[in-house]
């Protein structure tokens, strides 16, 4: 999913759950959190913006709860 300079992740809860998701960069290295609160049940959409970022592969993590349940690749395209 390539994108420039930014992108929506979007993810679903069923119940009212402590969300986080946490971008990082190739080397695993976290760079930015975008949420780390709880929410509440339903849909749910955060957008990334990469605009201070160089060309290159990022992943985000989804935590809830603390355990990882989700991890996705972005290509920041310039």
């Amino acid at each position: 999913n390539p994108f420039n300079p930014s992108t929506r992740i979007s993810y679903e809860l069923l119940i009212p759950k402590f969300t986080e998701i946490k971008i990082y960069d190739m080397r695993g290295i976290e760079i930015q959190t975008l949420i780390s609160k709880k929410e509440s049940s339903g849909i749910h959409e955060v957008e990334f913006n990469g605009s201070g970022l160089p060309s290159g592969v990022y992943f985000y993590s989804l935590f809830i709860d603390g355990a990882i349940v989700d991890t996705k690749k972005m290509i920041l395209i310039r």
